[in-house]
C-alpha cells in the first residue's frame, strides 16, 4: 500500500498466523484514512492483532490516533565511524548453507517476540539497497556451529546494523565486539558517514556492547506499536 512519500507492507508476524506485521516506510507519515485501510485489510485476512516495525516519534502519532499503544520501547544509538575497535575474531561471508545455523543461533540469542523466522531474516537482508551478512564460526568446544552473525545495511551515506546476535554459549569471548567492529569497518570503507542500531530498553548486555564499541545513545528512541483488531 502506497501514498505520496511512503508505503506500508502487510504480512504475518514471524510465523504467527493470528498476529500481523505492519511495516511502514515513510518520509511522510500515513494519513488516518491510510491506517484505517490497513487495519480493515488485516481484519479481512483474519488477523486478531497487529504490531508495527520500529517507528520514530513522528510516525507514531497517526498510529496512536488509530488506537495503537506502545508495545516495546527501543534505544536508538549512533556511531560516527571515527574510532572503531579491533576485530579479534575472524568473520566470513554468510553462505546459503549457513541459513539453518544462523536461524538456530538467532533463536538462542533472542526472546521469542524478537526471533527471526526465515521470511523475516530475508526481509532484514533486503531492507537496504546494499547489505553484508557475516558469520563467526564457533570453536570446537562451543557445542554450536556458529558463534555470532551480523547483517549490516547501507543506504547512501548511512549505515545500519540490521541484526547482531551472539550465541549465549560464547558470551564474554569478544564475538559481539568483533562482528560489530567488522560491520563498522565495512561501512567506513564504503564511505558511510554514520551507523545506527537499536535495541530494547531492557537489553543491558547489548547496550553495554554498543557503548563499548563507541556508539552513543540518541535522545529520541524508537517504538514498536501494537493493538488488537
Amino acid at each position: 500500500m502506497r501514498w505520496p512519500g511512503g508505503w506500508a507492507r502487510l504480512g504475518p508476524w514471524r510465523g504467527h498466523e493470528d498476529i500481523a506485521y505492519l511495516a511502514l516506510g515513510a518520509q511522510r507519515p500515513p494519513s488516518a484514512d491510510t491506517v484505517d485501510r490497513c487495519l480493515r485489510r488485516l481484519r479481512t485476512l483474519g488477523y486478531t492483532s497487529v504490531v508495527t516495525n520500529a517507528l520514530g516519534l513522528a510516525d507514531t502519532l497517526p498510529m496512536v490516533d488509530a488506537g495503537f499503544a506502545v508495545h516495546e520501547r527501543l534505544h536508538l544509538l549512533a556511531h560516527d565511524l571515527a574510532d572503531i575497535p579491533a576485530v579479534t575474531h575472524s568473520t566470513r561471508r554468510a553462505r546459503t548453507a549457513d541459513r539453518p545455523a544462523v536461524l538456530e543461533l538467532d533463536h538462542r540469542a533472542f526472546q521469542s517476540f524478537w526471533r527471526l523466522d526465515d521470511e523475516a531474516m530475508t526481509s532484514a537482508i533486503e531492507a537496504t539497497p546494499t547489505t553484508r551478512s557475516r558469520v563467526v564460526d564457533a570453536p570446537a568446544d562451543a557445542g554450536v556451529a556458529l558463534s555470532g552473525y551480523a547483517i549490516t545495511g547501507r543506504s547512501a551515506r548511512k549505515g545500519y546494523l540490521q541484526r547482531v546476535a551472539v550465541d549465549p554459549a560464547v558470551h564474554g569471548r569478544g564475538v559481539g565486539r568483533s562482528v560489530v567492529a567488522d560491520a563498522l569497518r565495512w561501512l567506513r570503507r564504503h564511505r558511510a558517514e554514520s551507523a545506527l542500531v537499536n535495541t530494547q530498553y531492557d537489553n543491558e548486555p547489548a547496550l553495554a556492547l554498543y557503548r563499548s564499541c563507541g556508539f552513543r545513545e540518541l535522545p529520541t528512541g524508537l517504538c514498536v506499536m501494537g493493538r488488537t483488531l
